[in-house]
Parts: C-alpha cells; sequence; structure tokens
C-alpha cells in the first residue's frame, strides 16, 4: 500500500488528533463523525479509505438477509470486512423476522462491530417487499423483527430509519421507543420521509427535537454536504453522533476539514487519495472490468466542482482499463490547487437512492 506523502499524513494527523472518542451505548467510535451507508458504494475499500481520511467508524452497504441465506456469493462479498477496519457494522435488510434472523449469524462470522437494520431505504424494490422504509408503517410489528435478531446475535444492534413513511405518518419517536424496549443501542435517523426520497431538504428540527427527548442515543444524517455545516451542527446538536453520506463523495476530506476548519486540500491530496483507493480496490477485486467501474466512478465523483470536470469526466469515461484511467486522472488532479473547487450544492445530486 503506498504511504500518504509527508505533507498530507501532516495534515490528516493534525485533524486526527481533534478527534474525541465517543461511546453509544456499548459501541465505541473513533469520533462523532460517521460514514453513512450508501448501497453499492459502502463496500471495505471506501469505507477503510474514510476511516483513513478522518471518520469515526462505518457502516456497509445495504446487504439482504435473503440473499445470505441463500448462500449467494455476490451477497457473501458484500460482507466482507477488511483486518485494518477498527468501527464498522453491518446493515441488513428484509421484511420477516425469521429470515433476518438467521441471517444473522452468518452476518456476524465475518466480524463486525455491531450489526444494523435498515429501515431507511426508499428504493421501490426494497419497500414493496416490505423491507427497508416499509417497516416504519408497523411499529408494533416491528418488535418482533428486534427481538427475533436480538435473541440469535452476539454483537449489538442498531437501526437506521427515516422520519416516517409519508408526511401524514411521522413517527419515528414511536420507533425509537420500540427500539430501545428490545435492546437497540442507537439510531440514525435521515430527516426525510420515505414518500420525500431524496428531494427537498433535510428537517433537521425535527431530527433535533427527536434528539433533545429521546431515551436512546440519536445520530442525525441527512444534507451535511459541506465541512462548515457540519461543524455548525456539532456544535450545537442534540444528537450523540453526525452520519455523512454524499458530502463524502464530492469530497472525501469532509471528515477532516469538519474537525480543523484551518485545512485545505489540492489536487495532489486527491491524487494521493486516489493512489491509496487504486491499492485497496486491486486487494479487494480481482476482475478488471470490476476494478475499472469500482474505482472510476469514485474518482469522477472526487473531481466534482474542479475546472474543465465535464471534460475530464469524459474522457475517464472512454478509458478502458484501470492503468488508462489512473494516468488520465494523474495528469488532471495533479495541476489542480484547493481554490480551483468549486461545488454547486444547489444541484441535484445522487437523487437515486444511494444517499
Amino acid at each position: 500500500m503506498k504511504e500518504f506523502s509527508p505533507k498530507l499524513q501532516a495534515k490528516i494527523d493534525t485533524a486526527k488528533e481533534k478527534m474525541k472518542p465517543i461511546k453509544l451505548g456499548q459501541i465505541p467510535f473513533a469520533s462523532p463523525l460517521l460514514l453513512a451507508p450508501m448501497a453499492s458504494i459502502c463496500n471495505w475499500p471506501f469505507r477503510l479509505l474514510m476511516e483513513d481520511l478522518g471518520a469515526g467508524g462505518t457502516v456497509s452497504e445495504l446487504i439482504s438477509c435473503h440473499g445470505i441465506n441463500y448462500n449467494n456469493q455476490k451477497t457473501l462479498d458484500m460482507l466482507k470486512i477488511d483486518s485494518r477496519e477498527r468501527n464498522i457494522g453491518i446493515q441488513l435488510f428484509g421484511e420477516d423476522p425469521t429470515a433476518m434472523a438467521q441471517s444473522v449469524k452468518i452476518a456476524e462470522s465475518f466480524g463486525p462491530k455491531f450489526l444494523d437494520i435498515n429501515m431507511g431505504c426508499p428504493v421501490k424494490k426494497v419497500v414493496s417487499k416490505g423491507g427497508g422504509s416499509a417497516l416504519l408503517k408497523e411499529p408494533k410489528a416491528l418488535a418482533k423483527l428486534l427481538s427475533s435478531m436480538k435473541k440469535e446475535m452476539s454483537v449489538p444492534l442498531t437501526i437506521k430509519i427515516r422520519m416516517g413513511w409519508d408526511a401524514d405518518q411521522i413517527n419515528a419517536d414511536e420507533i425509537v421507543h420500540v427500539a430501545r424496549e428490545e435492546g437497540v443501542e442507537f439510531v440514525a435517523i435521515h430527516g426525510r420521509t420515505r414518500a420525500q426520497q431524496y428531494t427537498g431538504e433535510a428537517n433537521w428540527n425535527y431530527i433535533e427535537e427527536l434528539a433533545q427527548h429521546s431515551p436512546l442515543p440519536i445520530i442525525g444524517n441527512g444534507d451535511l454536504h459541506r465541512s462548515h455545516q457540519v461543524r455548525e451542527r456539532m456544535q450545537e446538536t442534540h444528537c450523540q453522533g453526525l452520519m455523512i453520506a454524499r458530502g463524502a463523495l464530492r469530497n472525501p476530506f469532509i471528515f477532516l476539514e469538519s474537525m480543523d476548519e484551518s485545512l485545505s486540500f489540492d489536487g495532489r491530496d486527491y491524487w494521493e487519495v486516489i493512489e491509496r483507493l487504486y491499492d485497496y480496490i486491486l486487494e479487494a477485486f480481482t476482475l478488471e472490468r470490476t476494478r475499472l467501474v469500482q474505482l472510476r466512478k469514485l474518482i469522477v465523483w472526487f473531481s466534482a466542482g474542479f475546472p474543465q470536470v465535464a471534460k475530464f469526466r469524459g474522457i475517464c469515461f472512454q478509458t478502458q482499463d484501470i492503468e488508462e484511467c489512473m494516468r488520465v486522472s494523474e495528469d488532471y488532479f495533479k495541476t489542480l490547487t484547493h481554490q480551483n473547487k468549486r461545488i454547486n450544492y444547489a444541484e441535484s445530486f445522487m437523487t437515486s437512492g444511494h444517499g
């Protein structure tokens, strides 16, 4: 694995010195700023990279309990945890208490620090079967699912939810109380309903009200795209932690900048991060095409806001192998300064169910 340059490592170390470890229920984290689970993104190379860059803990992409129980190899590959990961949870989704409970032992065998239930995914193919956000519709039925899983578990259980199904069914407070009765450690909440998908703005007034009166630790999530937003929220929040999702895709340094506002990162820093990611992806995947797809999509997101980014992305998407992708990216990122980056946060970004 390629080491970071002394210059970049010094900036990372400066920020990490300001990290304050926390404990949410039984679960320790290196800081209150966690990487939120994102479908098709939060595999171990990306999670480990984010830990390298200041995330206090991470959660896997959502993984089907049915795929685990059917011994589907693609699903089992999603459960993989690297030995260098320190504060990792595996997120499961499903609707059947028996199937979810059955999947627990296999998921635990991969070594997570905790298991998390996805109760926030708004995507139709998940909720139409009763999983994801659909679990919010029947809080009383939720107790059976939680208790069935807890009986089979040796690691802590957490949940990630939304405010409710729609504007007429905002019931996160009821969900939190059910979760407490069944021994859940903490609740992460995205400040939108299922009906909103990723439109509009996250309702932080609701999150703060919930956190202020919750019997369980609350982690707030939603629209934390900029480091100054994260810093301001941390200073005033009633939440015990915050989860950053899509913000880390356009700015991989968001955790570090959120801890130390004096830091800035230029194109050469981005290039070093891409080199580290390249090493992790080579370790994680054997197929050349998979390696290229996994690396290229993140490079393209990292480039957001830099000059001539449309031209760069066009060239990048035309690359035929991972080495060519790296050469093109090196030529581009090494010319960039911190002052070059100007992200248009008013643009919709990743609204298809990943973040």
